[in-house]
């Protein structure tokens, strides 16, 4: 029992970042932009949340609000070439994805490898303390719980209000939308910019809570986990909270499984995420018709001269 506490304790942490950034990619998607950047992005944030850590005393709220804005930036820099100059989507994106590598291999020499304080759980007492559920429900760190909120509001956001629907309708039909004055190119690029910050968020996230370090490459493949959890959520914020806890319990489970003294492979258990990722893609296609529910118009760029 108490290995399976732990491990589910341990979920969240791993599968906060998987959420996050699935958010920000569903906000995107949702307007027509495929943004397959977020690796670059999730990286670049990462280390701008160590950097403010180290160079700011350990202040936790500034360090994710350097990762979320770095991720916005990027974001809105992204979206400035997909929707206003008009680039290949899919050739932008995979561009950022090496332009946040190479960018974090330049600038984070003096602060990679570099050990820091990182979110700390919370405490409840008698809460924290309840056998079992106690460190699962009540013992977590407080982004964690934050998460539980931006998932609502996302939804919300999308399915309940009239920039939310604006937003949909620019996905599915931009013809259409901008036939009812809808601003085309302003919704998309605040859709991808709006989520570039969750984007951020999921890679601060992943430095100072799950690693509490930042190295070169560190989300390892997190960021196009993302991506097919999006597939696999059929675009829907709340069934992403399901997809990410699955990834994230798979990750969790690896560490325990170590420390346990099981004979297990190493490579085995490290390529775990990503064959359970390729399962979830192929399940969501042949079960799910994931295909059904993309925006009609994602990936495609949208010129008003073109609208009939």
């Amino acid at each position: 029992m108490d290995f399976v506490a732990n491990w589910l304790a341990f979920t969240p942490i791993f599968a906060v970042p998987l959420i996050a950034a699935a958010l920000g990619l569903i906000l995107s998607e949702r307007a027509g932009v495929l943004n397959l950047g977020v690796e670059g992005m999730m990286l670049c944030s990462a280390l701008a949340a160590v950097v403010a850590m180290i160079e700011f005393d350990g202040l936790i709220v500034v360090s994710l609000i350097f990762a979320i804005l770095t991720g916005s930036l990027l974001a809105f820099v992204f979206g400035f070439f997909v929707i206003v100059l008009r680039t290949n989507q899919v050739i932008t994106g995979i561009t950022f994805v090496f332009l946040g590598s190479g960018l974090t291999g330049l600038l984070g020499v003096p602060w990679t490898s570099k050990a820091i304080p990182g979110i700390e759980r919370l405490h409840i007492p008698l809460l924290t303390e309840l056998p079992f559920i106690g460190k699962i429900l009540f013992g977590q760190d407080p982004v964690v719980y934050l998460m539980v909120v931006l998932v609502v509001v996302v939804g919300r956001f999308l399915f309940h209000t009239r920039t939310g629907l604006r937003l949909r309708a620019v996905g599915q039909n931009p013809e259409a939308a901008d036939a009812d004055g809808i601003n085309v190119e302003l919704y998309r690029l605040f859709a991808v910019t709006a989520g570039g910050a969750l984007i951020g968020l999921a890679g601060g996230y992943l430095a100072l809570a799950a690693a509490k370090i930042f190295v070169f490459d560190m989300t390892q493949g997190r960021g196009w986990i993302a991506v097919a959890l999006v597939i696999f959520a059929r675009w829907m914020p709340w069934r992403a909270v399901f997809g990410g806890l699955l990834f994230g319990g798979i990750e969790a489970l690896i560490p325990r499984i170590k420390a346990s003294g099981l004979v297990v492979p190493q490579y085995f258990l490290e390529m775990t995420p990503y064959a359970a990722t390729l399962i979830v893609l192929v399940y969501a296609a042949y079960r799910l018709r994931a295909g059904q529910d993309a925006p009609k118009s994602l990936g495609i760029p949208y010129v008003r001269q073109d609208r009939h």
